[in-house]
């Protein structure tokens, strides 16, 4: 059986003022209400900038979509400026966190090991993480892809709790960089062959009991246009949405595309 899906949208630093948010908060609520009838086939969720966040939980107010957070810090609190932690998070309503997005490792020098570190900071203070994972386009044409997605999952696997049932909730999400934000995106086949090949190596180091419920993400350029095909690939569970997910209409059309089985 198919995982539950998860369409997640990455606003970055965009729809950032309270009246942007809410509009656009606004939109894909009503759209979601129009489809009442049709019962949603994935988990729906939002990510705003840290300063509309408490705005657009009280927007979502009891439906079905979930509130998370581009960043946290890695520790709970104290004298670090400009950080904001897991537990403030969780206060204004988040349950999900991007973790290890490929503009943090790039413009802000997001190793690995500070990845592997929020990760448990994020189950510590009762977040769901989305590891994000991927290759720059230099490393895709030295056939490296696999060597760096490799390296960059399995210095968050130690992080993860004993438990098996928290072990599950992980969510990464397979984004080439060279695919984020320049209308460029990875083939179906391209993008399956890396998730199948994450999917192994997770039944390798969790056991297929867990690693049969983490749910894959694509997140290269995923839009209106592709989303349904590559959402029929096998191992991809849904979508980390950069750009589209600013236009309630493309992000709605995205979520109709999840496949029925």
């Amino acid at each position: 059986m198919k995982r539950r899906g998860l369409i997640a949208g990455n606003w970055k630093m965009n729809s950032g003022l309270v009246e942007a948010a809410q509009e656009l908060t606004g939109s894909i609520l009503a759209g979601l209400s129009e489809r009442e009838g049709k019962k949603l086939l994935c988990e729906v969720l939002v990510c705003p900038p840290f300063t509309v966040l408490s705005s657009v939980n009280q927007k979502i107010g009891g439906s079905s979509v979930k509130l998370g957070a581009q960043n946290m810090a890695i520790e709970t609190s104290g004298a670090y400026t400009g950080e904001v932690s897991g537990l403030m998070l969780r206060n204004v309503g988040c349950h999900y966190v991007i973790l290890g997005h490929s503009e943090r490792r790039q413009y802000y020098g997001e190793t690995d090991e500070i990845v592997a570190k929020k990760t448990a900071s994020a189950y510590r203070d009762g977040l769901t993480p989305i590891v994000c994972v991927g290759e720059t386009l230099a490393e895709r044409e030295a056939g490296t892809t696999w060597a760096v997605v490799s390296r960059q999952i399995n210095a968050v696997l130690p992080s993860l709790p004993q438990e098996a049932a928290k072990q599950q909730q992980l969510v990464i999400a397979y984004e080439p960089v060279w695919a984020i934000g320049t209308g460029k995106v990875a083939t179906p086949e391209q993008a399956a062959e890396v998730h199948t090949s994450i999917r192994k190596l997770l039944v390798s180091k969790l056991g297929d009991e867990v690693a049969s419920k983490i749910r894959l993400l694509y997140g290269g350029s995923m839009n209106a246009a592709n989303a349904a095909v590559l959402l029929q690939q096998e191992d991809i569970d849904g979508g980390l949405i950069g750009g589209a997910a600013l236009k309630a209409k493309d992000f709605l059309t995205i979520i109709d595309s999840y496949p029925s089985a």
